[in-house]
């Protein structure tokens, strides 16, 4: 009887078809693969950084071949030995009858099905094998961090650079053993080696010794996983409050695992023993498997968790001192916390001293301008033209400028593609036309004019002349410099942060007179340009441009004369992404930001080496830890990625002109550091001697590293076992102080100033932190260096200090019933009040708060404007001024301590008098007359015109008008207080009525924007 085909035959037509396809899928699968590289590989060139390109290249195909190709001869040889051990007899059965239609479609063809089974199993493993490119090439290249483990004496670099590949490994091996027995037991029982139906065996001795066989090789495997774990414990959170492996992991855990490693390798022997040599059966093989799950369970279960809870947790805090001891140290040197230094302050000073008036240090450079706030006016007045934009957030650095070194608010005027009207969004105006942004626009800190506008100093795209008398007419004010203060040769911008993987550019002309693209604004129109920087990869040839037009998906890369024989493609233009693209081994630093050294725009990027495998470290979330108020809005979200060790061990620059990358080294101690350039050659970063000094200059403590280390410390700045574990002295970040209940953290900011123990003035990081689950001030911390090395710094306020935090003094300043009544004159329908950085400043043995006040109107594309400064010094709200600008806050505060340490007189309210509206309590106000009744009648001129300028929207007007209203609030108050001094027994003059309420008094705090950071 002919027997039939277990599944249907396919006709010739079907399989062509089906062969076409495949064969399509694959052209076009390598096309984009092979493009991909190649322009890869061009980019690299670009960048002179081919050896990152071909050393990445080459590790992960290595590791493909390797892996893949070893897991495929495992799974293949075990599969092809399954089948050369089948029975040439096999019993009758249905069972056997059943499987006879799978032998013989299998049959004629079992080694091309197997090789099938084997390739695709390779396949897989290839493709994950080559994403641990990273890890090979620290295991190969890393040494020794000159540290070693509490527990087995063991240097971290074996935890660093050879236990993350051995597990990994170790993970392959049991892979393969198992898809063996999977694959093995399958082909067995296909082919007779295993039966469940019919008398005699059910397995033949062949296929016994086969499966036994990888059953012992897994469970030696699993006996080297125990040996492997117990490294491992010191890296994971174990029983005791930290991480590391407590008291019941060392104590009861550890020698668990180490038995059961013993175990493993007696129950490996067994099985091949019983199995084979002596009574061939599996019984007792499967009784040893099971006495090893029960030992397990035994051994590395119930006796940890049983001494746990009858031996640790009744006296837990000492039992665990000295694992607590051992996570404290490994965290603190982990994350460079042992540098901090902390210094006590006793902060006890509650009134302003009069050295406020005559500082040098601290008062000139209490910086105003808002990064955030502060970047809607930077693009109003220096934007020009709508395509130009700053971005959501501006950057702080400093400069030396006559001289004199302080803090600029700085931002590159860029092009941002999304501002294109219809009519410019065209593939030629896009990427040949509309090619770079100009100037780096930067203003001090310290200074506004004009009716709060920053005082800009460079990046003027005309005569700065010009642009000062234009925006000076209105005011007969000096609204910017006159001339170029921070001068940039080149202040072309090519590669900034409004630019994405989209938006490149296509530069060069083959006729030298031809100028294409658009430069900057001149007049009623503009000047044209031609890029001659070195940057960018040459697309003259035909060969490019098809290259390029395949990977842009793009044809004017053909047809367009735009294109011509010199011209260069300009991509991968965010200088971040180009760090990145350049060094894939480094997490960069979410906020990037700009300096002229030399004559020309850098971009400065910060790069952390990271590990997730240092012993006994606290392991954290890169994302969690550094979001804040700002992230999203102006710096980059970090990725998930969880790390027990950071070092800021790398500089980067971009050329904002011509995008040449470099990283500097500057953490010379760094071993990852170590490995990855010795991965790359040994020449893949600069020297850190070889640093220019100029850049040098512009160096800053990074952002998310500060981050990091401050939510650390908000805990491990207590080195006291026993402390640690009752969270008594731990800390918090506070909230941001306007908008407490969002639970977005206050940011850090910039700052050049001198804090007590620094002997002069530097630029710093800052932030505040308060005691857990209380809102007064508890510690400063500051990030800076000094010689060019990192400096941690804590200011430490004693316990239960009187010190407000910056949430509670920003209630405080708001709340005070004289300054409310102040805001609420600049708060209405038509115009916002929102609130810039509260600084935390430690002053003459006591606390200086600063809070910039900005009104932003409802007029549309209308900037906020610095309109008065909040100031509070001691506890908090004892003294609290809004001042017109920081010398007359001092000289407010000054005198309200002078006020206080009258004898008899009372402590003062907080700020100024209440400005006029109100009448006395108890009657009518009796009429003005003289002097204070033309003061009244100025102010209510001055209210008229205040609400005049937010109607009509034009926030100039409105500046000035807030100005006189100021003015005109002093001389009443003046003309009061002469009024009522020669009869002091007499009651006080009444407040004169305006004539029109004032706008209803917002809730505590103001209209509050987010509270920025810088």
């Amino acid at each position: 009887m002919k027997s039939s085909s277990p599944l249907p035959r396919m006709s010739r037509r079907g399989r062509v078809t089906i062969g076409v396809l495949v064969g399509v899928f694959v052209l076009f699968t390598l096309l984009g693969w092979g493009v991909q590289a190649w322009t890869d590989w061009l980019w690299f060139d670009e960048v002179r950084y081919t050896g990152v390109f071909t050393g990445v290249l080459t590790t992960r195909l290595l590791l493909f071949f390797v892996v893949g190709l070893g897991m495929a001869l495992i799974v293949g040889g075990n599969l092809w030995l399954a089948q050369r051990l089948r029975p040439r007899m096999r019993p009758h059965s249905p069972e056997q009858a059943t499987l006879e239609r799978y032998r013989m479609l299998l049959g004629p063809r079992l080694g091309l099905w197997i090789a099938l089974v084997a390739a695709v199993v390779g396949l897989f493993a290839g493709l994950s094998a080559q994403s641990r490119w990273n890890q090979w090439l620290l295991f190969r290249n890393g040494g020794d961090f000159g540290v070693k483990d509490p527990e087995f004496g063991i240097d971290v670099g074996f935890y660093v650079f050879q236990l993350p590949f051995l597990r990994y490994l170790l993970g392959v091996g049991f892979t393969a053993v198992v898809l063996s027995v999977i694959g093995a037991l399958a082909v067995h029982y296909i082919f007779g080696g295993v039966r469940l139906q019919g008398v005699g065996d059910r397995m033949t001795n062949a296929a016994r010794a086969h499966l036994s066989t990888l059953v012992a090789v897994f469970v030696l495997l699993k006996a080297l996983a125990y040996v492997l774990d117990r490294r491992a414990m010191l890296l994971e959170y174990g029983n005791g409050p930290v991480y590391g492996a407590g008291y019941a992991d060392v104590n009861a855990l550890l020698p668990a695992k180490e038995i059961l490693a013993y175990i493993s390798i007696v129950v490996a022997i067994a099985i091949i023993v019983f199995s084979n040599a002596w009574m061939r059966n599996l019984v007792w093989p499967g009784i040893s498997l099971a006495l090893l799950g029960v030992s397990a369970v035994a051994i590395g279960g119930v006796y940890p968790w049983a001494v746990q809870t009858f031996e640790v947790k009744p006296s837990a805090k000492e039992k665990e001192a000295p694992y607590i001891e051992r996570s404290i140290k490994a965290t603190r040197a982990a994350f460079g916390l042992e540098a901090a230094t902390t210094t006590p302050y006793a902060a006890s000073n509650l009134r302003p001293p009069a050295t406020l008036a005559t500082d040098t240090s601290v008062v000139p450079n209490i910086r105003l301008l808002d990064p955030q706030l502060v970047s809607e006016t930077y693009t109003q007045r220096q934007q020009v033209r709508q395509f130009y934009d700053f971005g959501e957030k501006l950057d702080v650095d400093r400069y030396g400028v006559n001289g004199k070194v302080q803090d600029y608010v700085v931002g590159l005027r860029e092009v941002n593609y999304r501002q294109l009207t219809p009519q410019q969004n065209t593939w030629i105006n896009r990427h040949t036309v509309y090619t770079h942004g100009y100037g780096l626009v930067a203003a001090p800190g310290n200074r506004v004019v004009c009716g709060g506008q920053p005082f800009f100093v460079s990046g003027f795209l005309g005569d700065p002349q010009e642009q000062q008398k234009e925006q000076g007419q209105q005011t007969g004010e000096q609204c910017a410099s006159q001339t170029e203060q921070i001068a940039a040769k080149q202040p072309r911008v090519y590669y900034g942060e409004r630019m994405d993987a989209s938006d490149y550019a296509i530069v060069g002309q083959s006729d030298p007179e031809r100028k294409a693209e658009f430069d900057r604004p001149v007049g009623e129109g503009g000047e044209s340009y031609t890029y001659t920087g070195e940057g960018g990869v040459e697309i003259g040839s035909f060969t490019r441009r098809l290259l390029y037009a395949i990977k842009e998906q793009e044809s004017n890369f053909l047809l367009s004369d735009a294109v011509n024989d010199n011209s260069k493609l300009l991509y991968v233009r965010n200088p971040r992404d180009r760090v990145e693209k350049v060094a894939p081994f480094l997490t960069l630093d979410g906020d990037p930001y700009p300096a002229v050294v030399d004559g020309r725009i850098q971009w400065i990027i910060d790069g952390y080496t990271t590990a997730a495998t240092y012993p006994y470290a606290e392991r954290i979330n890169l994302q969690e830890q550094t979001t804040d108020e700002l992230t999203g809005r102006g710096t980059f979200q970090l990725a998930r990625e969880n790390v027990n060790y950071i070092r800021n061990s790398v500089k980067a620059t971009v050329d904002a002109y011509d995008g040449t990358v470099r990283l500097y080294e500057f953490d010379e101690t760094d071993p990852v550091l170590k490995a990855w350039n010795k991965a790359f050659g040994g020449d893949l970063v600069v020297p850190k001697a070889e640093i220019p000094a100029e850049l040098a200059e512009h160096f800053r403590y990074p952002a998310d590293l500060f981050k990091v280390q401050r939510n650390l410390l908000t805990r491990f700045h207590v080195t006291d076992p026993g402390a640690f574990y009752s969270e008594t002295d731990f800390w918090q970040v506070p909230n941001v102080p306007d908008a407490p209940d969002t639970g977005q953290k206050q940011p850090p900011y910039y700052l050049f100033t001198q804090f007590p123990g620094q002997e002069s003035a530097r630029f710093q990081l800052t932030s505040a932190v308060t005691p857990n689950g209380r809102e007064n001030l508890a510690a400063l911390i500051s990030g800076s260096y000094v010689d060019g090395q990192p400096r941690l710094e804590v200011l430490d306020l004693p316990d239960q200090t009187r010190i407000s935090g910056p949430v509670q003094v920003h209630q405080s300043m708001t709340n005070n019933a004289n300054i409310r009544q102040q805001l609420n004159l600049l708060q209405s329908q038509q115009a916002q009040v929102q609130y810039g950085n509260l600084l935390s400043l430690p002053f003459g043995d006591g606390m200086l708060y600063v809070e910039p006040v900005y009104v932003k109107t409802a007029a549309q594309n209308a900037p906020p404007l610095l309109q008065r400064v909040l100031m509070s010094y001691g506890d908090g709200g004892s003294y609290v001024v809004l001042a017109n600008n920081v010398a007359d806050g001092i000289k407010q505060l000054i005198e309200q301590g002078k006020q206080a340490a009258t004898p008899g007189t009372p402590p003062p309210a907080g700020g100024t008098p209440p400005p006029p509206g109100g009448t006395p309590p108890g009657g009518t106000a009796p009429p003005l007359t003289g002097e204070l009744a033309e003061a009244a009648n100025r102010v209510q001129t001055a209210i008229a015109e205040v609400r005049a300028a937010q109607t009509s929207g034009d926030f100039e007007r409105y500046g000035r008008a807030l100005k006189a209203l100021d003015e005109a609030l002093t001389a009443f108050q003046q003309a009061q207080q002469a009024a009522s001094a020669p009869t002091p027994g007499a009651s006080a003059p009444a407040s004169p009525s305006p004539g029109a309420s004032a706008p209803a008094s917002p809730a505590p705090g103001g209209s509050a924007s987010p509270n920025p950071g810088g």
